[in-house]
């Protein structure tokens, strides 16, 4: 298997094959994102992907059960050479039960629905989706490429087409200025899609970007820990599911994880809880490991 710079997967995906489909992001513009700055974005060959795929039989055999396929928004490539890969990849690793890879509206808007039923019946079963707000101001502000109504509008794509969707919420990422904003309308469009699972993530800035820039100069305040529970709280107690809930990264101040609406209760318990922790027991994790 070959690589190219270094590969990002989500947590979830930490069992899975990696094989690389694509170097670097399309759109690379999120000005919190730090991961494809060193990438010029391009499509790797059909034939590299297959011979790649082909090298991890010969080296794992039949014990592949899953496949993630990076690098950012590998959606974007063309259905039917996305589907000559899934299907190959199907024939290699008969236990193979799941493949999933990045997608974000921007680039799920350019799939119609046949097309995404399309990839389905060649396995793909996940896509994971970058949501990170659904407040239209905060979006455009980090430069995200879509509304969240075109988040709404693709998301049901996906699961009309028989796929599970993972969102990301990113708290924090509103500043002092927009958390109450960033939470109801997070909430509201996570509603609206209800998503198979919805990840949490806390802002954190990264160096070299235009956001972590604005942290730097201070025209950006990040939330302190009370403030970012405040808002995860905010966030779920406007949740109504059905879906899971799960704060699955490092860069998180509460780890709660459940089932909605079910769990609700228990989580906004735990935070009620975390708000009476002071706030010199929080520490945030260094931004190199994140």
């Amino acid at each position: 298997m070959r690589y190219e710079g270094i590969v990002y997967r989500p947590p979830s995906e930490a069992d899975s094959l990696l094989i690389q489909a694509t170097i670097g992001c399309p759109h690379n513009r999120c000005t919190f994102c730090g991961m494809y700055r060193d990438k010029k974005f391009k499509i790797r060959p059909v034939a590299d992907i297959k011979e790649d795929l082909k090298s991890a039989q010969d080296l794992y055999g039949n014990n592949v059960e899953s496949i993630f396929f990076p690098d950012g928004n590998t959606i974007i490539m063309k259905t039917e050479q996305l589907a000559e890969i899934l299907e190959y990849a199907g024939q290699l690793f008969p236990r193979l039960s799941r493949m999933t890879m990045y997608g974000s509206a921007k680039f799920l808007k350019l799939k119609t629905l046949a097309e995404l039923q399309r990839l389905r019946a060649s396995g793909l079963t996940r896509i994971h989706s970058g949501l990170e707000s659904g407040d239209d101001i905060v979006l455009a502000n980090i430069q995200k490429g879509f509304t969240a109504a075109e988040m709404i509008e693709n998301g049901r794509k996906v699961k009309e087409a028989g796929m599970e969707l993972s969102e990301y919420i990113l708290i924090g990422i509103g500043g002092h200025e927009r958390s109450q904003e960033h939470a109801l309308e997070s909430a509201r469009v996570l509603n609206a899609i209800a998503p198979d699972f919805t990840r949490l993530r806390t802002y954190n800035p990264v160096e070299e970007t235009p956001l972590g820039e604005e942290c730097q100069k201070g025209n950006f305040r990040l939330l302190n820990p009370h403030a970012a529970i405040r808002e995860t709280r905010l966030l779920v107690e406007n949740l109504r599911g059905p879906g899971r809930l799960m704060s699955d990264h490092i860069s998180n101040f509460a780890w709660i994880n459940g089932e909605l609406p079910a769990d609700k209760p228990a989580m906004l318990a735990e935070l009620d809880r975390l708000l009476n922790v002071s706030e010199d027991n929080f520490t945030r994790p260094d931004p190199r490991y994140l």
